[in-house]
């Protein structure tokens, strides 16, 4: 059993860092940066939207808390995202920062204009989905409901208590992310669409979920170490691509020994409109291909979960859940119809 991530200790900065960090947040401007980030990342343009200073004196402040390791830069397409960097550095300067917010006039103005950056980020969210939405809706009238396919993500995941590291690969809209980012220390959503990555910020945003950040990647050639997540999560995903073993098996890679991988995706079906219309490529998940994919990426089918289609669906999805782990013989226990 993979044990989570301790939170990483500050008195472990060798003393240059120390002195490195200290001396990066020793700065009006910049520890209202570290204040701001901690809520989430933002680009520089929301950056300088809410704390009304000039991009390039905003850009200098954010490349000196880079150098210090307390912040990150993720560039995505166009844009670039600024956002706490894991490490103790981070974890310094974001306890620093809390201890600065109390009542602090400015740092309550900073936070009110956050709040109409999200806003923002929500507004365009929401016309996104109203455009998209009577797609969306025809198709999750077909599985079980999602409050019901959560719970059971829930129950898997969190029986071992709470998770480390933890990656939602595909994220899309962040649903997965946001249910399971309370339940971990760090998390991770990875997605190649900028506006997936987009509503999933939102997402977040509207849910208050600092602990959670979002990263563009290919599930094939993702942008992490190997061995760096407790859990992995790949929800509703692998019938988007072409190679779905080839995807378990490079999200396998990230897990450490013992981590664990949920998939969650539909049984084998004959809907070829979901082919046509919604770009899938595969017509559900077979159990045998699982079974050969999860052996070619060394990881155990450990549990399974099954949820048939709504009763009142003439023609529905059946919903599989399964729960695959690194580095150990595969233990098998009784599926299990919702």
């Amino acid at each position: 059993m993979a044990e989570p991530t301790p939170l990483v200790d500050i008195r472990k900065l060798p003393f240059d860092d120390l002195v490195g960090v200290l001396r990066a947040v020793a700065e009006p401007t910049r520890l209202r940066l570290v204040t701001l980030l901690a809520q989430g990342e933002l680009t520089v343009t929301e950056i300088t939207q809410v704390i009304g200073q000039s991009q390039p004196r905003v850009s200098r402040h954010l490349r000196l808390l880079v150098d210090a390791g307390v912040l990150e830069r993720s560039p995505e397409g166009a844009f670039v995202f600024y956002g706490l960097a894991d490490g103790p550095a981070s974890e310094l300067a974001a306890q620093i920062s809390t201890a600065a917010a109390t009542g602090d006039a400015v740092l309550a103005s900073d936070a009110a204009a956050l709040e109409r950056v999200r806003q923002a980020r929500s507004a365009a969210a929401a016309a996104y989905l109203s455009e998209h939405g009577d797609e969306l809706a025809a198709l999750r009238a077909l599985h079980a409901p999602e409050a019901e396919i959560e719970r059971e993500m829930l129950e898997l995941l969190v029986r071992e208590g709470p998770i480390g590291r933890l990656l939602d690969i595909g994220t899309g809209t962040g649903r997965a992310l946001g249910l399971l980012a309370p339940h971990s220390q760090r998390s991770i959503g990875l997605d190649v669409d900028h506006e997936m990555l987009l509503l999933a910020r939102a997402t977040l945003g509207d849910a208050q979920v600092a602990s959670a950040s979002v990263r563009q990647g290919d599930v094939h050639r993702p942008p992490f170490e190997a061995a760096s997540f407790d859990v992995a999560v790949m929800h509703f995903v692998l019938h988007l691509l072409d190679d779905p073993s080839g995807a378990l098996t490079d999200a396998g890679r990230l897990l450490r020994p013992g981590g664990r991988l949920l998939v969650v995706d539909f049984a084998t079906h004959a809907m070829t409109l979901l082919k046509e219309r919604h770009g899938h490529r595969r017509l559900g998940i077979a159990d045998a291909d699982m079974a050969a994919w999860a052996r070619d990426a060394s990881l155990a089918i450990e549990d399974e979960r099954t949820l048939p289609a709504p009763a009142q669906s003439e023609v529905g999805l059946t919903v599989r859940l399964w729960l695959l782990r690194a580095g150990m013989r595969t233990v098998r226990t009784a599926g299990r119809a919702g």
